[in-house]
């Protein structure tokens, strides 16, 4: 598996290979949470997608970490 350790190794705009891979969840768990409401997902026709920018501020909000 191909393990990121920065966001800037993050692809512009996340699917849920991406997601799943990034916060080390199941693929199942990265759709479910693309389903959940509040996550920022992109809907292109039947694909979902997040934008980099939107994911990280999720991320943030999430944690606690925002400033």
């Amino acid at each position: 598996m191909n393990q990121k350790t920065s966001y800037d190794q993050l692809p512009i705009m996340l699917n849920a290979n991406a997601i799943a891979q990034t916060l080390g969840i199941s693929r199942a768990g990265a759709y479910e949470l693309m389903h959940s409401e509040g996550f920022p997902t992109l809907r292109i026709g039947k694909r979902m997608m997040v934008s980099k920018e939107r994911f990280i501020q999720w991320i943030e909000r999430n944690s606690g970490e925002a400033v």
